[in-house]
């Protein structure tokens, strides 16, 4: 007599039943109307913090609600698809959360997904914010095209946020589909590295820090949110005064990315003389484009391998100063502006600084000796800044949209001490504008004294120099006000 019957025992094992439905959503903020997923709430409406588990997949794709008199379940509806992996990963872990939501018509709207330790347990993350971490940077990526698995792996690691292996492999399994298809790969094939014990560790350690450093930076697309041209107008005119042909190119500018909502495949040029306000533009365009930026000093930079890096068989191997900027940014989309372009070609290394960058404004991609893998440049504007473009190689001068940026008219100098530098200073200097006066004769004076220096370094010097010797005649000699004439200019600045 058997003692188990075997009988009812079913031949195959059924597949697991999706129950929801996948939305395609860019939205970059769940909201109610937006929700990250829908719940059933048919049979019992929802608190709105609700703790509770995601199901392991293997009859149906629900979440299970910890009420006080046990457990109930309630099939997911809908679930916006950036998040289908990360639910299979809340499920296959058995993490405990808290959603946030509310009761509409269509279901449960969860908004919210934090992890919290249950019953005396533990975090598997490890750390606090790192699925708010990974939740952030889904809500930033566009909506998957079509689904794709990535491969599970465990690893057991420490509690450093996106250093950990542990971290790396979670973020992999549940955010890989938010980073370009050649850094997915390469970010495989390091984690193998990293965890291999066939490699010394000198070779492990390389690898993990070389994730860490890819996985924090956050891969956009090439495309472009249109700008307000008014806005950009207002900007460059808060910025600079006169510069019309300038301001008119950086506005088409402006216009065609509004057009293609791409950025232009040529970056701008700045050639002009010292003082002139050079990156001065070159910020304020930054400002407009609403991205982050870097600066690259070429009149510093005398070695190719500064900005590409060094190879990983050196035990103090570290990333170029391109790759840096991108991990400061922390995404890819980025203005680089790049101070003293004529001085890059003096490069007193085993190679010329100025063929590394043909590469990066190629917008072809940049590969990193560190990193090992081809960095996408589409999203990279670059801004370059020179005094004299003979010094140039054509090369790199077929790269940029030239702009010449003329040395200032002495009626310009004029409005831009009395209405921009003078002013400025009497404000941080806490002085009203009828205790430090400029006569017109003065003026004359001061403008006739660097007549014949370029741009206006030397007249916001001026400008401090006046306004500091108004305040000490104002403190010292107990004065109310100073009126400077030509005599009192001359002898001051001479």
């Amino acid at each position: 007599m058997p003692v188990f019957d075997f009988n009812a025992t079913p031949d195959e094992k059924k597949p697991a039943e999706c129950t929801y439905t996948v939305i395609r959503s860019n939205e970059n903020e769940a909201t109610i109307e937006k929700p990250m997923m829908i719940l059933d709430n048919k049979h019992c409406k929802w608190e709105h913090h609700s703790c509770g588990v995601f199901t392991n997949p293997i009859k149906r794709t629900s979440f299970e609600f910890q009420q006080e008199d046990g457990t109930v379940s309630a099939d997911i509806l809908k679930i916006d698809a950036r998040f289908v992996s990360l639910l299979k990963w809340l499920g296959e872990n058995h993490i405990n959360v808290r959603l946030s939501g509310e009761n509409t018509e269509e279901g449960y709207a969860v908004y919210k997904i934090r992890e919290i330790a249950f019953g005396g347990g533990t975090k598997l993350s490890a750390e606090d914010g790192f699925l708010q971490f990974m939740i952030e940077r889904l809500l930033a990526s566009n909506a998957p095209a079509e689904e794709e698995n990535d491969e599970d792996e465990d690893e057991a690691g420490d509690d450093m946020k996106l250093t950990s292996l542990q971290s790396i492999t979670d973020f992999m399994n549940c955010a890989g589909r938010t980073l370009p298809d050649n850094i997915r790969l390469w970010a495989r094939r390091n984690l193998a590295v990293a965890r291999s014990h066939e490699v010394s560790p000198e070779e492990r350690r390389h690898a993990q820090r070389a994730l860490s450093i890819m996985m924090n930076v956050q891969w956009k697309s090439n495309y472009f949110e249109a700008i307000d041209p008014d806005e950009a107008r207002r900007i460059l005119d808060e910025e600079l005064y006169g510069m019309e042909r300038v301001k008119q190119r950086i506005i088409e500018t402006i216009i065609q990315i509004n057009r293609t909502h791409t950025l232009p495949a040529y970056g701008l040029l700045l050639v002009g003389p010292a003082g002139t306000g050079k990156s001065q533009i070159a910020y304020a365009v930054a400002r407009i484009l609403k991205l982050p930026w870097t600066t690259l000093d070429m009149s510093s930079i005398n070695d190719p391998e500064q900005l590409t890096g060094s190879s990983r068989i050196y035990a103090n191997a570290k990333t170029g100063i391109i790759m840096d900027a991108f991990a400061m940014a922390g995404e890819s989309n980025l203005v680089f502006i790049i101070n003293e372009l004529d001085k890059a070609a003096s490069g007193k290394g085993n190679g010329n600084p100025a063929d590394v960058l043909l590469t990066l404004l190629d917008n072809l991609g940049f590969t990193d000796n560190y990193i090992e893998c081809m960095i996408p440049t589409v999203g990279v504007y670059p801004i370059a800044t020179a005094n004299d473009k003979s010094q140039i190689s054509a090369p790199l001068m077929s790269r940029f949209a030239v702009i010449d940026i003329p040395d200032y008219t002495p009626e310009e100098k004029k409005v831009i001490f009395s209405k921009f530098a003078l002013p400025k200073v009497l404000k941080r200097m806490s002085l009203k504008e009828d205790e430090c006066i400029m006569s017109e004769e003065g003026l004359d004076e001061l403008i006739k004294l660097y007549s014949n220096t370029s741009g206006i370094r030397d007249l916001e010097q001026a400008a401090e120099h006046i306004a500091a010797n108004a305040l000490y005649q104002i403190e010292v000699d107990h004065v109310k006000s100073v009126t400077f004439n030509a005599e009192m200019v001359r002898n001051l600045l001479r």
